[in-house]
């Protein structure tokens, strides 16, 4: 016997709104909020992708702090 996953988004849909979990997971009634649910999805995929922007400009930061310091570090140790 094979038992529907549920996602983690749907114990939060269930705990806000046990009747709409309900009907949408039941009942298979659709949302009347397309847009705005498109609109969210997108607003989560451009700030999924600021944080991944973010991360990597951290990084780069790093390897930019450690070359200075390598050069530093060689300008005083070679007088």
């Amino acid at each position: 016997m094979s038992y529907p996953w549920i996602r983690a988004s749907e114990i939060g849909e269930y705990v806000y709104c046990r009747r709409s979990w309900w009907l949408r997971r039941v009942r298979a009634v659709a949302s009347i909020n397309v847009a705005q649910m498109q609109a969210g999805t997108r607003y989560h995929q451009q700030h999924g992708r600021a944080l991944e922007m973010s991360t990597w400009l951290r990084r780069l930061a790093y390897v930019i702090l450690f070359c200075a310091v390598a050069v530093l570090v060689f300008q005083l140790l070679s007088g």
